[in-house]
């Protein structure tokens, strides 16, 4: 405050003339000692300089607020539905200290189309005969595989799932020598995955494999290769498996050969269960592959009778070392623009080719650099920043704004768990606490406000700070809006949304969801939060009980004496003046109380009367 009202430093002459005091001769002020004062004089001219400077570049600029207007009479319709993917690790096993906590939250979501992945990382969680059939001996094992997977059937009971068992064994490929994995399940591996042919070019090897996998889950038990029956007493429901995770990183096969391999494996599963669902392609980098893409949908390059449900792909934004939070503002949203513009292709492609087909973007995230370190992978790295679960919140709402804008079928947060050595800034379950973090919270929110049959209004505002997304069913309206900038942005709302419910995720409510009345025209939305505020069908009567809430305050130094609502409208006085406002006054809450502070060299108390406070 004391910057901002520095006043501008005194001339020489002015200076000159305090010195003499009025007069034509310097009064006790000899020759040397006005040239001390004229260097100090010049030391505090250019201290001003600089702290005005400071001053300019800190002091918070006035920023018009982003108005946004709503056009309900375009429509479209909302298709997309927003859902994380359950990625096996260590931490979901039985007995881990967050295991309860986790599948207790993954069943309280109650999301649909929720993604499993058991992966390669951990070979023995993850792949049920790790070993080649020989001598008429199988290696079929399902101890460690089953516990984890049963609690996700558990935990999702009553909804839609797409499961992915990715990690084929390695000798299906064609290796130099066998592959090795670790003897601890628990020890992460990440060279298990190798070899791009597989020793089976008709793919038949690998169905089976497949389809003795599904039928372990859906059909009580398999035949194995040696005819042996393996029981299992299973009969769960698989809606949709997903064939193959991550092809152009993982295995790397070409159109032809995916395409051969996606139809050996519905065929073959088709016939357990014919009212089976499957997902295909499953991209890392869609924008890299427009010919796989291409080629896939063309349903000239399938068997008769093959169908093509569904395609998949995957975003995850990756800043820089030397990049934090003012940089990911901006790296986050644009990496995200860039895909968004690759789908724009995907869809016209799918739409030209199989418009029955439809698509997930099944993993969206954000990971930081410092996760990736293989050669020591337990190692925590530097702490993330509380403001990063935030902002990487933000980019999954807004990255869910844009899909649903352009009819994507399904969008899926990842991960449900990560920590050092697995990717810890995808998790959304703090590993250590076993706490949803501020990425679950907002799809939580989006979860429960927005939802699949909902009409998409068009909504206008200016720059790209913000994005929005209005809703309307026959009940009611919602605005959902995304603060894509670590500061405060100030939006201008349109009247339907002035009275309103407001549920908010951001770094002030603690990474929770928190859900308040609201009543006010300007909204202003804090750093990387994401709000959703639905219409009050009524304008709210003032309830002075709020009010009166705020005699239970308790604050350093002060004593709240009473607090009352006092209603909106010209009479109401200006604070600490009894002139009234020309203009009616919006409602607000009057806090009369004292505030101590320390006076004088005795520090004996003072109390100060509160006149106003105006909340």
């Amino acid at each position: 405050m004391l910057i901002r009202h520095l006043q501008p430093s005194p001339s020489v002459e002015t200076l000159r003339t305090i010195l003499r005091c009025g007069s034509d001769k310097p009064r006790l002020h000899t020759a040397r000692f006005q040239r001390f004062l004229l260097h100090c004089w010049l030391v505090f001219s250019v201290l001003g300089l600089a702290l005005g400077a400071v001053a300019a570049q800190t002091a918070p600029l006035s920023v018009k607020p982003i108005a946004i207007t709503i056009d309900w009479a375009v429509m479209q319709p909302m298709r997309t539905t927003p859902t994380l993917q359950v990625v096996v690790n260590p931490l979901l096993r039985r007995g881990s200290p967050i295991h309860d906590a986790v599948f207790s939250a993954l069943q309280q979501l109650g999301a649909d189309y929720v993604r499993y992945v058991p992966w390669h990382p951990y070979p023995k969680l993850a792949v049920a005969e790790l070993e080649p059939p020989a001598n008429g001996h199988t290696s079929w094992d399902f101890n460690l595989i089953d516990p984890m997977t049963l609690d996700f059937f558990h935990a999702t009971e009553g909804h839609s799932t797409i499961l992915n068992f990715c990690t084929n064994p390695a000798w299906l490929y064609a290796t130099e020598k066998p592959v090795s994995y670790p003897a601890d399940p628990d020890t992460v591996d990440w060279s298990y995955t190798q070899g791009k042919e597989l020793r089976d070019p008709t793919c038949s090897e690998l169905a089976a494999y497949d389809e003795r996998l599904v039928g372990w889950y859906t059909q009580g038990g398999f035949t194995d290769e040696a005819g042996k029956r393996h029981e299992s007493g299973y009969h769960f429901k698989i809606p949709y498996w997903e064939v193959s995770n991550e092809i152009d990183v993982e295995h790397q096969p070409t159109p032809q050969q995916y395409t051969a391999c996606y139809d050996a494996v519905v065929s073959a599963l088709h016939k357990l269960d014919p009212g089976m669902k499957f997902v295909g392609l499953a991209l890392a980098f869609p924008e890299r592959n427009p010919n796989m893409v291409e080629y896939f949908l063309d349903h000239s390059h399938h068997r008769p009778d093959i169908p093509l449900d569904m395609i998949s792909y995957h975003f995850y934004a990756t800043p820089t070392l030397q990049q934090g939070p003012d940089h990911w503002q901006y790296s986050f949203f644009d990496q995200a623009d860039r895909l968004i513009a690759s789908m724009r292709y995907i869809e016209a492609v799918r739409k030209r080719l199989s418009p029955e087909t439809r698509t997930t973007v099944d993993e969206i995230g954000s990971i930081l650099p410092t996760d990736w370190h293989p050669d020591t992978p337990y190692d925590p790295g530097p702490p993330i920043p509380r403001i990063y679960w935030n902002a990487s919140g933000a980019l999954f709402a807004y990255f869910f704004i844009e899909s649903s804008k352009l009819g994507i079928n399904v969008t899926g947060e990842s991960q449900l768990v990560g920590f050092p050595s697995q990717f810890p800034s995808v998790t959304m379950v703090d590993w250590n606490t076993d706490k949803p973090n501020a990425r679950f919270e907002v799809l939580r929110l989006l979860h429960d406000y927005t939802h699949s049959g909902d009409q998409i209004a068009q909504t206008r505002f200016t720059g790209s700070d913000i994005d929005a997304l209005a809703l309307a069913s026959n009940k009611d309206k919602r605005l959902l809006l995304v603060n894509k900038r670590n500061r405060e942005v100030p939006v201008a709302l349109p009247k339907d949304f002035q009275y309103a419910d407001l549920a908010s995720v951001a770094e002030s409510t603690n990474g929770s969801s928190s859900v308040v009345p609201w009543n006010d025209s300007v909204l202003t939305l804090p750093p990387f939060a994401v709000v959703l505020l639905t219409e009050s069908p009524t304008k709210p009567a003032q309830q002075g009980s709020s009010c009166a809430e705020l005699t239970k305050l308790k604050l350093e130094n002060v004593e709240i004496v009473s607090a009352k609502a006092v209603p909106a409208g010209p009479g109401n006085a200006r604070v600490n003046s009894t002139q009234a406002y020309a203009n009616a006054l919006p409602a607000y809450c009057r806090v009369d109380g004292m505030i101590a502070r320390r006076k004088g060299r005795c520090r004996r108390g003072v109390w100060y009367r509160l006149w106003r406070w105006r909340t």
